[in-house]
């Protein structure tokens, strides 16, 4: 299902990224046009951009995990499912590449 640069190559320590993700402002997390679009137009007014932000800002992931590809994945709980968030992160801002609820049997286990 998953591509070999999705796959995650490095565990992080969920306190160390939340200490990190903290270095960054509101305004240096951005949404891409990339972020929305597996949703439907419904969907898009539910999950919000700011919705987004107030989940990285704000919520514990409980596993978060480096790509092959460099992106960072970080998944929560969130409204009693599994959220899969991708963020590019660069000295500057953090971007949310993209973000979709998983199944149980999805979760990665490194």
């Amino acid at each position: 299902m998953f591509s070999e640069s999705t796959k995650i190559k490095r565990k992080i320590n969920v306190q160390d990224f939340i200490l990190f993700l903290r270095k960054y402002s509101q305004e240096q997390i951005e949404c891409t046009p990339h972020t929305f679009f597996r949703l439907s137009t419904a969907q898009r007014e539910m999950y919000t951009c700011e919705e987004l932000k107030k989940i990285l800002i704000s919520q514990t992931p409980f596993l978060v995990g480096l790509q092959n590809n460099q992106n960072h994945a970080a998944f929560y709980k969130y409204q009693g499912k599994n959220l899969k968030i991708i963020l590019k992160i660069n000295n500057r801002k953090v971007n949310i590449v993209t973000f979709y609820f998983v199944k149980e049997w999805q979760i990665p286990k490194i």
